[in-house]
């Protein structure tokens, strides 16, 4: 590439660049870590996005028609923070830039979600922010699809490397937004040949063209350092009805002697004299973290070159009638339909009447069937399993390329790709995803499972099939230690319901919760109405609670979820007979029982009676019920599983597994 005549032909352009280049270079210098190679590599390619593309106010960054922009490649994240700050965003000061990477910063060594406006999502794990970006970009044409392209047009544009690219999350990411025609996706691609290893070569020979074309995208390529090339890619790529990858061929660390174009320009290998030789080769003589007063300006008002486009907007959502409007504000806001608990209240009033024996997946689509009638803004899939997940109900169509007010994805076998997607739409707003797998397949889903929690955004995931109760599908299937992994993530509400009831209370509570996603663990046998006494009051959002109390004198307290509260309802039978009097407490969340008062806690788990715990699972993380809250290992025990599971019928692998109501008794005669 000929640098020089780039620099001499567009020297506002590469000014405006340097300023993005020598921040990034700065900020790693003074941490001392952190990766300046891909912000100076991809500098050119985000100058022209934001000064001729992007669709933003740095004055109004929550603007809900904006468009988004993802840092895919989240290493590079002084990139995206040098942006931030000349553009204008308020929060991202230049004392944000000096404490890059130091405690209490926005300015995390990899974006965050909800630290600074601007970070559209939380990248660093690489495949991540392009997997989101295609549920960004569901989500902005449902939403179209919904309010009119008058309040709801934008594009999602993503920065990926050969790092994200090489994540498997991006192989099910591309297939999803191929099918999906999502025309208004534009990743680019840093294509500079360099790994943190070494070149590309001795870990890949992926032909990235062919790949995303042979997907069915839309492809595209410029030189990444041409201003006037990534310009008529853009134009192109926007004219697309396919959704877009642009090869720009980069220089990683351009103009730094010794590391350009090589895996040492990737981190932090900047020292002095480099940055000394930067300012000489950009022709920068400003003291670090000093933007000149030209520089400055053109960025600024590249910042405010949405806000005509803004008031626009505004005058056109104004437009909506007022009902039209208030239902925007509503979905965008994450409030849940003002009719939610109604209808939630009569199913629960309609099943503890009827006291149906149906698997809580059947119970989850019983609740689905009451809840997308009047939250509109539901979006649900499933991996290849609607059937069994029990995803779909009446009415909701399907969402493609053809009909994009359907509400109901066919993901495909893509776990991981469906759980970031789904992440992508929580984060666009306006939109309520929720998507189905075996509970076993968490595994693949679990690192967009994790950054939904880490993100504090209410993703739904429906999890079927929990347990050894499914039966002959044998081991690779019956998950064992996944309810303990899915418990042990911060800020995850883990809901394993008992019967209908409270499954439908577990719905009510993901559909109202804002920052904290579900993991719905669910049976595929049948399992018995336990709640046969209807309450308004929703049992489930205390986490625990005492479903059955003793007759007599409590000397046991069985504490069991899902399809094992049955079971402990059935040993509370036999001690009852031989006069233990036994109290059962349900306890579908932990979680929420760990947030109530020490009073309730007490309640439910005095000190005193001997307890046995009963999950078809393994008991990692019990004993803080057995042993803690007042309990005594002495008098504490656990019935579930110690191993993996086996291939036969349900009711066998109970009783060879010991999960019985009897086995149960047992271990409460022995304590005593």
């Amino acid at each position: 590439m000929d640098i020089s005549e780039i620099k001499v032909k567009h020297p506002e352009h590469w000014k405006n660049a340097a300023a993005i280049r020598i921040l990034s270079a700065d900020a790693v210098h003074a941490a001392r870590s952190g990766h300046q190679g891909m912000p100076i590599g991809m500098a050119d390619v985000a100058t022209v996005l934001f000064e001729k593309h992007l669709k933003f106010d740095a004055k109004a960054p929550d603007w809900p028609d904006r468009d988004r922009f993802i840092l895919s490649a989240g290493h590079g994240s002084m990139l995206l923070y040098s942006l931030l700050h000349l553009t204008g965003y308020e929060d991202m000061t230049m004392d944000q830039i000096r404490n890059f990477r130091q405690w209490g910063a926005i300015t995390a060594g990899h974006p965050e979600y909800g630290h600074a406006k601007g970070v559209e999502t939380t990248t660093g794990p690489l495949g991540q922010g392009i997997a989101n970006s295609v549920g960004f970009a569901m989500a902005e044409q449902s939403m179209a699809a919904r309010f009119g392209k008058s309040v709801v047009d934008h594009h999602t544009y993503v920065i990926a490397g050969d790092g994200c690219l090489m994540e498997g999350v991006s192989h099910e990411a591309i297939g999803l937004a191929a099918k999906q025609k999502l025309g208004k996706l534009i990743v680019f691609w840093d294509d500079n040949n360099v790994s943190i290893d070494g070149t590309l070569d001795i870990s890949d020979v992926s032909d990235q063209r062919a790949r995303f074309e042979a997907a069915g995208w839309h492809v595209v390529s410029c030189n990444g350092h041409d201003p006037d090339e990534i310009d008529a890619a853009i134009i192109a790529a926007k004219k697309s009805p396919l959704p877009s990858m642009i090869a720009c061929k980069t220089l990683i660390a351009l103009g730094v002697d010794g590391v350009e174009a090589t895996a040492g320009g990737h981190g932090y290998n900047i020292k002095d004299k480099q940055i000394a030789q930067m300012r000489e080769f950009y022709d920068w003589p400003y003291a670090p973290y000093e933007i000149p007063a030209d520089v400055k300006s053109a960025w600024q008002k590249i910042g405010s070159r949405g806000a005509a486009v803004r008031a626009s907007w505004e005058n056109a959502l104004a437009g909506l009638s007022a009902s039209r409007q208030a239902e925007f504000e509503r979905v965008m806001s994450s409030a849940p339909a003002k009719r939610l608990n109604s209808v939630i209240r009569k199913l629960k009033k309609q099943i503890s009447a009827d006291t149906p024996k149906v698997a809580t997946r059947s119970a989850s689509q019983m609740a689905l069937e009451v809840i997308n009638p009047v939250m509109t803004e539901t979006i649900g899939g499933s991996a290849d399993l609607t059937g069994s997940n029990n995803t779909l109900t009446k009415g909701l169509g399907t969402f493609d390329a053809d009909n994009r007010k359907g509400r109901h994805v066919y993901y495909g076998v893509r776990e991981h790709g469906m759980a970031a997607a789904m992440n992508g739409m929580a984060l666009h707003g306006g939109v309520r995803p929720y998507g189905g797998t075996f509970m076993c397949f968490t595994d693949y889903a679990r690192p967009s499972m994790r950054l939904a929690a880490l993100m504090e955004i209410p993703t739904v995931f429906v999890m079927t099939h929990d347990s050894i109760g499914l039966g002959e599908d044998g081991p690779t299937h019956q998950p064992v230690e996944h309810l303990a992994i899915s418990r042990a993530t911060p800020n995850t509400n883990v809901y394993r319901p008992a019967d209908a009831v409270e499954t439908a209370e577990a719905w009510e509570l993901a559909m109202t919760s804002t920052k904290t996603p579900a993991v719905l663990s669910l049976t595929r046998q049948g399992l018995p109405t336990v709640r046969t006494k209807h309450t308004m009051k929703n049992l489930t959002a205390q986490g625990a609670y005492v479903l059955a109390e003793s007759n007599g004198k409590r000397r046991a307290i069985l504490l069991a979820t899902g399809s094992e509260v049955e079971i402990a309802l059935k040993a509370k039978e036999i001690l009852e007979a031989e006069g233990i009097g036994t109290r059962v407490v349900s306890m579908p969340c932990w979680e929420l029982f760990e947030q109530q008062s020490e009073a309730y806690r007490k309640r439910v788990l005095p000190a005193g009676p001997v307890r046995v715990g009963v999950e078809a699972a393994c008991r990692t993380g019990w004993d803080k019920w057995l042993c803690g809250e007042r309990g005594n290992w002495k008098k504490a025990d656990f019935v579930g599983m110690e191993s993996f599971g086996a291939s036969a019928p349900a009711e066998v692998l109970y009783e060879k597994f010991g999960i019985t109501a009897e086995n149960v008794a047992e271990k409460v005669r022995t304590l005593l």
